[in-house]
């Protein structure tokens, strides 16, 4: 039997699991699947350990400093700096990044146009990985931040422009004027987030004016502003699609898996049912 797990700091909530175990099962394939909590020194000591498995995730605090262990690292890795999934290749470490899969799969699955507008509310970790995807599919890419964020937005928007000189990327801050229509609003910030559940991240304008509504939150699994993006009748999706559509990509890394939207879909409502 193969044997995976997730690495991280407190895992005591995490769903990855019985995510993993969906899949598994799918494709007939006899593995488990654990959590494993580990300090940043314990990563160091228990490195032999991972390397008996047949492949691992990572999550925080993990995702930088692992990279250290690594025999190689695909270019997805490199491309966003951090590495959240690892297949052991015949005794050799490979760290991979299916975060970037997560966010691009979601927003193709909901039919959202990735290529136009795209207003990013956040720009810190998994809103950094979101602003660089989305400048890869070549959108129009507009970042709003806080004022006391705008360094670490613009270290971001440095580095897109380094790796594509003619992308389009724009900051502005929360009082910053914005344009009069986009084709996806994603929320990467943790506004709405429970227990703050009444919170919403942009004003019912600005959900009005966006074709399509994508919020990184899934705990709630309808944050304030899915609720209103759907009343509005947008296409509306949380962060449970992401949490999904990673782990699909880190099967067919490890296995060669592939699964249709179907499945996908129904392992996403299955799983959300346990929220």
């Amino acid at each position: 039997m193969k044997k995976f797990t997730l690495i991280g700091g407190k895992l005591g909530h995490s769903l990855s699991p019985q995510i993993h175990e969906k899949l598994f099962a799918l494709r007939g394939r006899e593995a488990s699947y654990d959590l494993t909590e580990l300090t940043e020194d314990e990563l160091t000591l228990n490195i032999g350990k991972l390397r008996e498995l047949n492949g691992f995730n990572v999550t925080i605090p993990h995702k930088l400093r692992v990279m250290n262990f690594m025999e190689e690292l695909d270019r997805t890795a490199k491309l966003y700096g951090a590495v959240n999934c690892v297949a052991n290749k015949d005794g050799r470490l490979i760290g991979y990044n299916t975060d970037c899969d997560g966010f691009l799969l979601s927003a193709d699955a909901m039919g959202a146009k990735l290529s136009g507008r795209v207003l990013l509310i956040g720009c810190g970790g998994v809103g950094r990985m979101i602003a660089i995807a989305s400048s890869i599919r070549e959108a129009d890419l507009t970042i709003q931040v806080l004022e006391s964020d705008m360094p670490v937005a613009e270290s971001v928007v440095s580095e897109i422009k380094n790796n594509d000189p003619a992308a389009r990327v724009k900051l502005i801050t929360a009082e910053g004027k914005h344009q009069d229509h986009y084709d996806l609003l994603v929320n990467a910030t943790p506004v709405g987030m429970f227990p703050n559940v009444d919170a919403c991240p942009v004003s019912d304008e600005l959900i009005e004016h966006s074709d399509a509504v994508f919020d990184v939150i899934y705990n709630p699994l309808e944050t304030q502003l899915i609720k209103k993006a759907k009343a509005l009748g947008k296409s509306a999706e949380n962060g449970m699609a992401m949490l999904v559509w990673q782990a699909v990509s880190a099967h067919k890394i490890w296995d060669g898996d592939e699964y249709t939207e179907d499945e996908v879909r129904k392992i996403i409502g299955e799983v959300s049912g346990l929220i």
